[in-house]
């Protein structure tokens, strides 16, 4: 019987936002200050309880409200409304910002847009309720509409300018179709522009995953079960692979999964630490 390959996919595992946003907590850590979070700070637990055990407390808005003067609290890289910088000031809490470049430039863009003296309406491809999202509507006032889909479009006023943008980690497909539904109902003299605020480095992953997937008998995909980004990516190995499996950490591993394989590839999100995949290799090689 021949030994089971198991392959690691390079391009799989943290984006530059996630780890520069990792990389700022673990030197904040290193000083004897404590360090609190706004949100975890990745969608995968098993790095948020590492980076706990290093100190970092993970808090909710309301909490972030009562915290005494000088706290220092890290803002993850999906970013945060103009409220949150407005309450830093307000209770004197020592921001430490680690969003997104990536997203911080869409921030500024779509509050350009907002500040028009002509104002269109507003609409943001996204999760509803996803961090990135909410920080995006709040450079509006809360006055942007969200869609998550192509059919959410028809309840669009085409009556009125509209200006599109899109989360971040969005699929490029997905945007296009929007764009394309729009363009095709928007009602003249209303005007529509849209802005591809897509980010390369995320969306290129998906084609890199499937051919990936599509070179192993079994693909063991990791990622915290709370990544829209890794929904996406797993779901696109799936299609290419039905012998794919979704798993946050070795202990959801299946001996029967690799019954007469010979090859396996283990793959993850932006959110994924490589660690997490390298312990999965273990755990597969010690079956």
């Amino acid at each position: 019987m021949k030994p089971l390959r198991i392959e690691i996919d390079d391009a799989s595992g943290f984006c530059f936002g996630v780890t520069t946003a990792i990389s700022k907590a673990e030197e904040e850590l290193a000083s004897a200050t404590p360090l609190y979070c706004l949100g975890d700070i990745v969608h995968n637990g098993s790095e948020c309880e590492r980076l706990h055990a290093m100190g970092l407390r993970t808090i909710d808005h309301a909490t972030f409200a009562t915290l005494p003067q000088g706290t220092k609290v890290l803002l993850r890289a999906h970013g945060e409304p103009p409220a949150t910088y407005e309450q830093a000031t307000e209770h004197g809490i020592k921001i430490i910002d680690a969003t997104c470049p990536v997203v911080l430039q869409l921030q500024r863009r779509i509050k350009k847009v907002y500040d028009e003296e002509q104002r269109p309406q507003i609409v943001i491809y996204g999760k509803r309720g996803h961090a990135e999202v909410l920080g995006l509507v709040g450079q509006t006032q809360g006055e942007a509409t969200v869609i998550e889909c192509v059919e959410e479009a028809a309840r669009l006023d085409f009556s009125r300018s509209i200006a599109l943008f899109s989360q971040t980690t969005k699929s490029l497909e997905g945007f296009r179709q929007v764009v394309d539904y729009i363009t095709a109902h928007i009602q003249p003299p209303a005007s529509f522009r849209y802005f591809d605020t897509i980010c390369r480095q995320v969306a290129n992953r998906l084609p890199n995953i499937c051919a990936f997937a599509a070179r192993h008998d079994v693909v063991i995909f990791v990622c915290g079960l709370k990544s829209s980004n890794g929904r996406v990516l797993y779901e696109a190995c799936r299609r290419v692979n039905p012998r794919s499996h979704l798993v946050d950490n070795p202990q959801a591993l299946r001996r029967e999964w690799f019954e007469q394989a010979e090859s396996v590839g283990i793959c993850g999100a932006t959110s994924t630490p490589k660690w997490l995949m390298e312990s999965c290799r273990e755990a597969i090689a010690g079956m």
